[in-house]
């Protein structure tokens, strides 16, 4: 209540208090502003005339202030009474205008009237506010590259909805129960959790309990009440579990639910995913050598490290055979990404091991290998270095067919050994083989791009970041692919990884 005049501010006060409201008092405009900024009101109750300054620059203001903006207020007065001050009172930024001599009744029902109008109005605001963060953890929690992401997203997501802390929990594919749980300030922390007995109805479930029932982490009372809620696709997937403080409304009651069901939804489909990448994963790996040849005089060693759940498989293959007194080597990647490029991959190395079998010189299967694309697999294409090498004398006879150069380690120098040769699938013309030496100790290095490629460089910088830490050669060939992979490459990868890895003892 905001008026110069102690009677008057007596008078309405004492109306107001008997209807139920709790009023303070303000003398002037500059005592109103201030008392506004340290907490907030329902409603101002503004004379148009006061002695420091005009009622109409002390509710632009308060209408010009985003803090203050939704406040609502109520112009009184005795002195301004026509319509034209009304007007100017109303286009100011007031929400109604009385004149005096004012009657009891109708101050009161003026601005119980004008509070429900703003208060219907807040709540369509927090209403909307709420489905636009739902909307925001629903789009995150569906972008999450995996688990632990998902579930820091969705606690996040919550403290955001309900302005408190909040832990969400399941279970996943590869590290069992899994909680993430967000504080006020949206610090996240992700730990194993072990859920107690609970028999979790397919649906959506919301109910009240205290935090030492659920063992949830550090930071939440013991005794505090909270509220549970959980989502369940089927009767065969584990639930996800939602834990928040008490709903205030129906209407964030609702929005919880949403929110469960949304981060439900969201789990079953990374837990399909994962489980859809680990199957293809294991077919990937059926159809590599399940073990190294033991050549006498050449160490070997190699590192396959699938693409991360969140992309699709490749098309990446080696192959290590022992064919009377040589070894056979390739590796190769058929274009695309997809369990359809795995499956073609099989093909192309079965097809591989059967022509060498046959006896043929590398160039030869090769070509073999493109005439049967070309005929049994069009439109599909794929790479392939190729080498024949006869342990005793370190020779070695190489095909390629655009693949990426392997590299030759001799004494910490570092040299590409290129071929250049078309694709498979294209049926083009190739050059004859290409003949070269391994000296003892020597070692050559094969590869995919998954090692080299990033998107911020050129396979040529690619290459060269490679020769730089390719010169050094641990005795420990397993070493040293592991310390190529962790130097060039960052997990989660987006493409497959090969690397092979010969030596001359």
């Amino acid at each position: 209540m905001v008026d110069d005049r102690a009677p008057k501010r007596y008078l309405l006060k004492n109306w107001l208090t008997r209807a139920g409201f709790v009023v303070t008092e303000a003398e002037d405009g500059h005592e109103a502003l201030e008392k506004i900024q340290q907490r907030p009101f329902d409603m101002v109750v503004l004379d148009v005339k006061l002695p420091d300054m005009s009622g109409l620059d002390v509710c632009r203001r308060i209408k010009a202030d985003p803090g203050t903006a939704s406040t609502p207020v109520v112009h009184v007065s005795a002195h301004a009474v026509d319509a034209a001050d009304r007007t100017l009172g109303l286009v100011g930024g007031a929400d109604a205008y009385l004149v005096e001599p004012i009657d009891p009744h109708e101050l009161v029902a003026t601005v119980q009237a004008v509070l429900r109008y703003y208060q219907a109005r807040r709540k369509a605001e927090q209403l909307a506010d709420g489905l636009a963060r739902l909307a925001e953890t629903t789009l995150a929690v569906t972008m999450a590259r995996d688990f632990t992401e998902l579930l820091g997203q969705a606690a996040v997501g919550a403290v955001r909805l309900f302005g408190a802390a909040a832990a969400v929990a399941t279970e996943t594919l590869d590290t069992g129960w899994s909680m993430a749980l967000a504080t006020a300030s949206a610090d996240v922390t992700v730990t194993g959790w072990e859920p107690p007995d609970d028999d979790v109805p397919i649906g959506s479930r919301m109910l009240g309990a205290q935090a030492a029932r659920w063992r949830l982490p550090a930071g939440w009372p013991d005794s505090a009440d909270i509220t549970v809620t959980t989502a369940r696709l089927r009767a065969d997937r584990p639930p996800l579990y939602l834990f928040t403080s008490t709903p205030a409304d129906e209407d964030q009651a609702r929005l919880l639910t949403q929110l469960t069901q949304a981060l439900g939804a969201a789990a079953e489909a990374q837990r399909a995913q994962d489980q859809d990448h680990r199957i293809a994963v294991t077919l990937q790996r059926s159809l590599l050598p399940r073990h190294l040849p033991t050549v006498p005089g050449i160490d070997l060693a190699v590192r396959y490290e699938p693409a991360s759940p969140q992309a699709e498989i490749g098309g990446d293959f080696y192959e290590l055979s022992v064919l009377d007194d040589r070894l056979l080597i390739a590796i190769g990647d058929v274009v695309g990404h997809s369990l359809h490029a795995a499956t073609v991959m099989a093909e192309i190395r079965h097809a591989l091991r059967a022509y060498a079998i046959e006896g043929h010189c590398p160039g030869r299967i090769v070509t073999l290998i493109d005439e049967l694309m070309v005929r049994l697999l069009p439109g599909e294409m794929a790479t392939l270095c190729l080498l024949l090498l006869d342990p005793r004398t370190g020779r070695a006879r190489l095909a390629n067919a655009g693949h990426l150069p392997p590299l030759l380690v001799v004494d910490g120098q570092v040299s590409e050994i290129w071929h250049r040769a078309p694709l498979l699938g294209i049926n083009h013309p190739r050059s004859d083989d290409l003949e070269f030496d391994i000296p003892e100790g020597g070692t050559l290095l094969l590869y995919t791009d998954g090692l080299i490629e990033r998107r911020d460089i050129t396979i040529r910088d690619g290459i060269a970041d490679l020769s730089r830490v390719a010169g050094t050669v641990e005795a420990d060939l397993d070493l040293y692919c592991d310390r190529l992979l962790r130097q060039l490459t960052n997990p989660p990868h987006a493409d497959d990884v090969a690397v092979v890895a010969v030596r001359r003892l």
